[in-house]
């Protein structure tokens, strides 16, 4: 017996193989290319040999590539699976050649049954009974001729190949001088040989095989029978054994027949024999004989209790015999359905796409080498997977298969799922009259929506999002109008976690595929249904491919489409919400895109013309008011006593760069006490990283940013107010270029706008009034000052339903960040009604439900608690030193510097080089000084999530490795995922692309992993780090650090980690023991820093007027005569000019790509024509409207 076995195969059939060799005992060989990195198949090897990228052709059907990894790797022998070099003579050859044991028929069986006209001839001598036909054609007259002999209606097939391709039914002469280039060329193309022959067609026939197999000993025999008449495009869809409504007479003749031909050909390994049955005569006909495992194999194995794949490897080494004595009577039946990528409504055209998840029912044998995060492309053949059920009779299997695809779900791509589900429980199907044809016409509606247009920017959201994550800087997501899109649901009667659709700006266009309940709600896209505008806050019923169409919103920003039960959406981490820049979560982790179905639940219509009524519904406009309430840094040592007064005087405008992340606002310059923020950074706003409240205005430099429901958990600048709950909502519609303006609200006010908007939910229709601004100052953020054990305590009020607790001076002390863990730790083990616990460098914030505790109540109990932690010095905590490879000035953070310098900020003094600027702040000698110090360091993490996804904020043990710089004024709007960065005296490692602060100094591995579980990667906890875990980095290439990241998230890249602990104590005597050298370290740094911020005000980079700076002067130019205008159509910042004065345009070509919202707006033309001028040029700021190009017509 062989001891290894290579699988020349992927996908299902290799997952299969590989099962059987495991249980044989026997090491598999997985071959895989680029596109199957993440298959199952080379996750359940043993081992797995990559060769290449490209298609099927330079990877499997590469014989050179295979037989080297089989000979590399010892393997004796090689399982072909089924298509590929299945039925490759030269492949079986060539095994022969070196030593390697094909498993299968020799080659010239193969080559005999290969060349279906050659197989015709054996069948014949074996007495098998065969439809009128030809030998290989000379051409189309010959084909002609002998159509006349055999008579209307014949099928023109290639000898070659299979699966479908090179067949043509004709009719008529006509159309077989029509369909004969047309074959010949399909056969020379597909399988390397031009040549043709003719059937007779039977209009109504059925397609029924038999299983055979042999052995070198000369042993034949017939196995079972399979009906796979259920097909569409030639292409088998269901199958099942026994064959239903064959007389035991018919089935003894097939495998009487199959047999004869199996001894006449001598033949080895398995085999199928293919026949043509007539129902109405019982006449079958031999069709082909395929020399390979047959996809369907597993029905007959379920049916007869055997594993054909063990008998194949068995009878390979010479082991199989007495193959008779092996076969028992059929048992039960067996049905199997074929689960492909595939859109069906349109033209069963193959899907591709990620892999959101996948559940497949337990009553299923299941064959597949999908799993959650594969990515399905277009280069293999679509199938993802095989059901196979078994039961006591064909009813019986019938309904258990009608279970099994109720209860599985593929989501992220299109299946046929719902049509294969739709087919089982036809009448021809339940009754068994099958036949080829009998899919032609059918085409059952599916349960789903599908994407002609998907707008601007369309997820999939729900409520109330991705709750309990914030400590690892997990956003909630969810819809960034909430109120809106609850009330969608409430007027539905959904569930109000039930999934729905985010539009934003303008909506595109959907298909209903069958007929659905629906409500839109929030700002007004016009939208339409088969052209007839329909009305919002209302619930609107669609019939079957009917075409719902939005146009942009004028006021407002995002819509809500609601459906009836929701959309049929996997949860990722308890939610079905987008995180667009986390790339996880909704469909695929992105926005919506032309081509995507998108599927409902099954109960999508409902008898109900319910509505709100307009009254009561929210009031959209372009110039807002916001309720806010102080907190939790709007106090004295940050900003000046008069900023809130200022704040509520002065109006904002909301700038083009805000996202869901954030409103950014141009505004007044916030009024700052103090000069810098010390440790934290060079700016004031800096302050030592601390948890962030949804909704928070923060104070990223000079610049005002109202977080959103995609913002950062963790950071580190002051936040000055919050807004109330109840008018979260407004965030989400704020459109660029509306204007702000902010009232204070105490929290009795907040609870009545909250407490209205929840009776409106429930259709105790109220409205909804913001309160008269209140007479409060910076006090009010202030719940409590109090000392304990020595050490200051400050409860600040973050919002109606967070309290951030801050400790000590405004100065980084980890004897601080282990009094805050401590905290945390105790809280947890109180039954108090808490959502999340997260902690920053000198505070933690306490997220709880409003509904269930008080304010009050939550305050009181993380008091007492405070004032009864025990004592910290003997604290030890776990650790782990983790080393990080690292890619010194990365090429992809060189880029997001230059782009921000390009669009955002051109004066940056921290631009174009980073890491000159940190050796420049810090007083180093050279950038190589920088370069040690990163990777001398051990840097201890103090927070995760800071930036997004388990991103580490972390300081150097040693303060004499804390480097100091300051953050970037404005925050950059692109940062590459896994950019290391330092901000004031932290190191950061974001988690994912978004927006950030910190001077890059690299790039690394990923701190998250989305796609599987590994070493590194636990169940439940795809996050990389924990609390006080040590960072080491060492220096890799650029090119190195791409192969890492590619590897790293598979398993196959190891990570060095050592286990130990930190124990307070010892650290406070390292400190005492190095205390001349590190003051020396730091007298040193606050020199430079503060001949840095002097240069700064000498020459004016030491503040960034938002309000100048993003407000572009217009000069309006005048379109010349004879010229048509081609002009923005939002505010933004210009990406790309694409044309140039004098150039040849047509009407709809691009222009100009305008940056607006984290997203790309095209300029293009209305009219064909000449470019008379262009007026933009990139890096410059926009306003909608403003003229881009004329255009000579």
């Amino acid at each position: 017996m062989f001891d290894k076995v290579l699988i020349a195969n992927r996908g299902a059939i290799a997952v299969r193989i590989e099962r059987t060799l495991k249980k044989m005992g026997i090491g598999s060989v997985a071959v895989y290319s680029k596109a199957d990195q993440d298959s199952l198949h080379v996750e359940r090897a043993d081992e797995a040999v990559y060769i290449g990228d490209g298609t099927a052709k330079e990877t499997y059907l590469d014989t050179k590539k295979i037989i080297k990894a089989a000979l590399d790797t010892g393997a004796k022998a090689i399982h072909p699976g089924y298509g590929f070099l299945s039925e490759n003579t030269d492949f079986a050859k060539e095994c022969e050649e070196n030593g390697i044991k094909f498993i299968g028929p020799d080659s010239e069986q193969i080559k005999l049954f290969g060349l279906k006209h050659s197989a015709r001839a054996l069948a014949e001598k074996a007495d098998v009974p065969l439809l009128p036909g030809t030998g290989l054609l000379s051409g189309v007259e010959e084909a002609v001729t002998e159509a006349e002999k055999i008579g209307y209606p014949v099928i023109l097939k290639s000898t070659a190949g299979g699966g479908g391709i090179g067949m043509r039914i004709c009719n008529s002469t006509e159309e077989l001088r029509q369909a004969y280039d047309a074959v010949c060329h399909l056969a020379a193309a597909n399988f390397n040989d031009a040549g043709v022959f003719l059937e007779k067609y039977v209009t109504r026939s059925r397609h029924v095989e038999v299983q055979i197999f042999g052995n070198e000993y000369g042993e034949t025999t017939a196995l079972a029978e399979r009906d796979c008449s259920v097909q569409r495009r030639n292409q088998k869809v269901v199958e099942e054994s026994p064959a239903p409504n064959l007389s035991d007479e018919v089935r003894e003749k097939m495998y009487a027949a199959a047999e004869r031909l199996a001894k006449e050909a001598s033949y080895r390994s398995a085999g199928t024999v293919e026949f043509l049955y007539d129902d109405q005569t019982e006449g079958f006909y031999f069709l082909e004989v395929n020399t390979r495992l047959q996809v369907e194999h597993g029905i007959t194995e379920e049916v007869l209790g055997i594993d054909l794949v063990e008998w194949m490897v068995k009878e390979a080494a010479g082991e199989l015999k007495n193959i008779k004595s092996l076969v028992h009577k059929p048992q039960g039946h067996a049905i199997e359905v074929r689960v492909y990528a595939e859109d069906c409504i349109n033209g069963f055209r193959p899907g591709a796409g990620k892999i959101d998840a996948v559940t497949f029912s337990p009553e299923a044998r299941v064959e597949t080498w999908i799993q959650k995060g594969v990515e399905v492309t277009s280069l293999y053949d679509p199938m993802l997977a095989k059901l196979i059920v078994h039961g006591s009779d064909r009813a019986d299997a019938i309904a258990k298969m009608e279970r099994v695809l109720r209860d599985s779900r593929v989501y992220g791509i299109t299946s046929n799922m719902q049509y294969l589900a739709a087919l089982l429980k036809t009448e021809t199907y339940q009754t068994g009259a099958l036949f080829t044809g009998m899919l032609k016409d059918f085409m059952p509606q599916e349960h789903a929506i599908e994407v002609l247009d998907g707008g601007v920017q369309t997820t999939v959201q729900d409520y109330p999002g991705m709750i309990g994550y914030w400590f690892v800087g997990v956003p909630p997501c969810g819809p960034m109008d909430a109120y809106n899109f609850r009330i969608g649901n409430s007027i539905l009667g959904n569930d109000e976690s039930a999934p729905g659709l985010e539009l934003t700006l303008r909506g595109g266009s959907y298909r209903f595929r069958t007929t659905v309940s629906f409500c839109i709600t929030g700002a007004d896209m016009k939208a339409t249904l088969d052209g007839v505008e329909i009305p919002m806050y209302q619930v609107v019923h669609a019939s079957a491919m009917q075409v719902l169409k939005f146009k942009d919103c004028k006021v407002g920003m995002r819509t809500y489409l609601l459906v009836a039960g929701g959309f049929d959406m996997p949860k990722i981490m308890g939610s079905s919400s987008t995180f667009i820049d986390g790339k996880f979560g909704g469909h695929n982790g992105r926005t919506l895109r032309t081509g995507d179905v998108l599927r409902l639940q099954e109960k999508c219509v409902i008898d109900s013309i319910d509505s709100m009524p307009e009254k009561y519904r929210p009031k959209l406009t372009n110039e807002w008011t916001i309720g806010v309430i102080p907190g939790p840094q709007p106090t004295p040592e940050y900003l000046k006593p008069e900023y809130l007064k200022t704040l509520t005087e002065s109006e904002y405008e909301v700038n083009f760069n805000s996202a869901r992340t954030g409103i950014r606002l141009n505004g007044p310059i916030p009024q700052w006490v103090r000069e810098d923020g010390g440790e934290a950074g060079l700016h004031p706003s800096n302050i030592h990283d601390n948890a962030y409240a949804v909704g928070t205005l923060d104070l990223t430099g000079d610049q005002s940013i109202l977080l959103g429901p995609d913002g950062p958990s963790l950071g580190g600048f002051v936040c000055s107010v919050t807004t109330a709950k109840g008018e979260m909502w407004k965030l989400g519609q704020l459109h660029p270029g509306d204007k702000v303006h902010f009232r204070l609200l105490d929290l009795d006010q907040a609870k009545e706008i909250r407490e209205a908007e929840e009776a409106n939910l429930r259709h105790e229709y109220q409205e909804v009034v913001l309160p008269e601004q209140k007479d409060l100052d910076y006090h009010y953020a202030i719940l409590a000052e109090e000392t304990a054990a020595g050490t200051k305590i400050v409860a600040r009020l973050d919002g109606e339903d967070n309290i951030l607790v801050e400790y000590g001076e405004m100065e980084l002390d980890i004897a601080i960040r282990f009094r805050v863990h401590v905290l945390m730790q105790e809280l947890k083990k109180k039954d108090l009604p808490v959502i999340d616990l997260t902690p920053g460098i000198r505070s933690l914030q306490i997220h709880f439900d409003i509904e269930k505790i008080s304010l009050k109540e939550m305050l009181a109990a993380v008091l007492e608690t405070n004032r009864t932690l025990p004592e910290l010095s003997d604290v030890t905590v776990p650790s782990r030193i983790i080393w990080l490879p690292l890619s010194w000035d990365d090429p992809q953070t060189q880029l997001a510097a230059k782009r921000y310098q390009q669009t955002v900020r051109p004066n940056a003094p921290w631009c174009p080089n980073n890491p000159e600027f940190i050796r420049r702040i810090n007083g180093l000698d050279s950038i190589e000084d920088v370069k040690k110090i990163v990777f001398d360091a051990d840097y201890l993490v103090l927070g995760l999530g800071d930036v997004y996804l388990g991103a580490p904020v972390a300081t150097p043990v040693d303060p004499r490795h804390r480097m100091v710089t300051t953050k970037y004024n404005p925050a950059r709007p692109w940062t590459p995922e896994n950019a290391v960065g330092i901000g004031g005296a932290y190191l950061c490692v974001y988690g994912m692309e978004g927006p950030g602060g910190y001077q890059f100094v690299g790039r690394t591995i990923q701190m998250w992993n989305p796609l599987k579980e590994t070493e590194y990667f636990k169940h439940g906890k795809p996050w990389l780090l924990d609390f006080f875990d040590q960072i080491r980095f060492y220096p890799v290439s650029a090119e190195e650090i791409l192969k890492d990241r590619e590897d790293f998230l598979r398993g196959r890249f190891k990570i060095k980690i050592e286990e130990t602990s930190f124990n307070l104590g010892k650290y406070e005597q390292f400190l005492k023991e190095h205390e001349d050298t590190i003051r020396a370290f730091k007298d040193h740094q606050e020199a430079s820093f503060e001949a840095e911020r002097k240069m700064w005000k000498e020459k004016g980079l030491d503040e960034f007027d938002s309000e100048t700076q993003d407000a572009p002067a217009i000069v309006e130019e005048t379109v010349p005569d004879g010229c048509e205008a081609a002009r923005t159509n939002i505010p933004g910042s210009v990406w790309k000019v694409l044309v140039e004065d004098g150039q040849k345009v047509r009407e709809g070509d691009t222009l100009v790509i305008l940056e607006s919202m984290k997203m790309e707006f095209p300029v293009t033309a209305e009219y064909s024509g000449i470019i008379e001028k262009v007026y933009l040029k990139p890096g410059e700021q926009v306003n909608s409207g403003q003229l881009a190009a004329s255009i000579r017509v």
